[in-house]
This record gives C-alpha cells, sequence and structure tokens, in this order.
C-alpha cells in the first residue's frame, strides 16, 4: 500500500479518475445524495490518498489552504472505501492530512464541515463543534475548528 499527497497538477488522469469514482461511489451512491461534486476547489487542493497494489483508491481526503472555503485550511471529502473499512485508514488519513498542513503550510487552525454522527471521531483529533447543525446535501453537519 501507498500513500500519496499530489496537488491537482501533478495527479495522472487515471488517479484524477479513482478519486472521483471513489467520492461518487461513497458521497453520492451509499449515502443517497444528489449533490455537485466537482465545486472547482479541487484544482487548489492538495489530494491525500491511500492506493493498493492495484492502485485502487482505499481512503482519499482533499485539504485546501486557508482562504479557499474558509478563513482557515480546510479537509474536506473525507472517506474510506466501504470495503476498507474497519482498518484504522481513516484515522491515519486525517492525521496524515493535519500533519502535511502543519509542516508543510505551517498553519495550526484547521475548520471542517463534518457529518454529525463523526463529532467524535473528529473531537479525537482536537476538534470542537462551532455553531449549530444544519444540513448540507441532506444530511446533518456541523462546522468543528481545531486552533
Amino acid at each position: 500500500m501507498n500513500w500519496k499527497i499530489k496537488s491537482f497538477e501533478s495527479l495522472s488522469k487515471q488517479e484524477l479518475y479513482q478519486i472521483l469514482q471513489v467520492r461518487n461511489e461513497v458521497f453520492i451512491v451509499e449515502q443517497k445524495t444528489y449533490y455537485q461534486d466537482l465545486d472547482d476547489k479541487d484544482f487548489g487542493a492538495m489530494h491525500l490518498f491511500l492506493e493498493d497494489e492495484q492502485h485502487a483508491i482505499l481512503a482519499y481526503c482533499r485539504i485546501m489552504p486557508k482562504g479557499v472555503t474558509y478563513a482557515e485550511c480546510c479537509i474536506g471529502r473525507v472517506l474510506t472505501k466501504p470495503t476498507a473499512r474497519q482498518h484504522g485508514y481513516g484515522r491515519v488519513l486525517f492525521q496524515k492530512a493535519l500533519d502535511f498542513i502543519e509542516q508543510e503550510w505551517q498553519e495550526n487552525s484547521v475548520r471542517i464541515s463534518a457529518q454529525c454522527y463523526l463529532q467524535t471521531f473528529y473531537a479525537s483529533f482536537g476538534f470542537v463543534p462551532i455553531g449549530t447543525e444544519y444540513l448540507e446535501d441532506d444530511l446533518p453537519h456541523i462546522e468543528m475548528l481545531k486552533s
């Protein structure tokens, strides 16, 4: 297995296709939501993912610099492929994203839009809820901040 972090420009066509495919699988098909996944934010994001030996993506997130989604850096589209769950990949993925923000961008503040059922997961990384719950793509979300 191989962890990769790449800018949009450095993704191969196959990597980009697989990223979009797994995002579609999890966020649209599995979660039964209908939304525009392609939102132009991918261009300025760093894409962090885990590939298996056959180059299938098992876990993925995108990391955005401050000023794109929020005043702070942001981690979004966090997922683990359904067939790869229960191996701890999501926890490793999220820690790698936080490490990248701190080490490469020298930033400590990170804001996320978390699905409410994952608040405990994100709290284990030091995130605290801010504001009130809201619906995003018909799913309950809450903003969380780590500073």
